[in-house]
């Protein structure tokens, strides 16, 4: 257990911060310095960086979690209920993550190889929507996961 939930906090800490330093450190500091023709790339190769340790983040978060329900809690039957919300939020979190990397990023990645600044900020406008929500989220989750036993 003692792997598992490691390798499962490290996971979620690389995803929730990444998110928290994007949102609330670069977006604001990038939209101030820079003009579409270079904040739009910048964006595109952070995000191709970034989203490649998201996928790890993901598949580590569901195959620890899963190891841990299964293999040391004794299934979902046995489980509090804050492991119930978490893994709720968790599910919808990946959803909202898949949503943002197979539409709105690769209209960004495609809109940058053209040159297409109008289609390019309007694909970054909604990965910053979604990345709002998915970062509240996981911030919720973070919160359940600290207190929920206590409940």
């Amino acid at each position: 257990m003692m792997i598992a939930i490691t390798l499962h906090l490290l996971a979620a800490v690389i995803w929730v911060g990444g998110m928290f330093f994007a949102y609330m450190a670069l977006r604001p500091v990038a939209a101030t310095l820079l003009e579409p023709p270079l904040r739009l790339p910048l964006w595109a190769q952070v995000f191709r960086k970034f989203f490649l340790w998201v996928w790890k983040a993901v598949v580590l978060l569901l195959l620890t979690g899963y190891w841990m329900v299964f293999g040391e809690m004794g299934g979902f039957a046995a489980v509090g209920k804050h492991v119930h919300i978490m893994h709720g939020l968790g599910l919808l979190m990946v959803a909202l993550y898949s949503y943002v990397f197979f539409g709105p990023y690769k209209q960004l990645v495609r809109a940058v190889a053209d040159k297409d600044f109008k289609t390019g900020g309007a694909s970054l406008a909604r990965i910053r929507q979604v990345v709002l929500i998915n970062m509240s989220l996981g911030l919720i989750v973070v919160v359940v996961a600290g207190g929920g036993r206590y409940w």
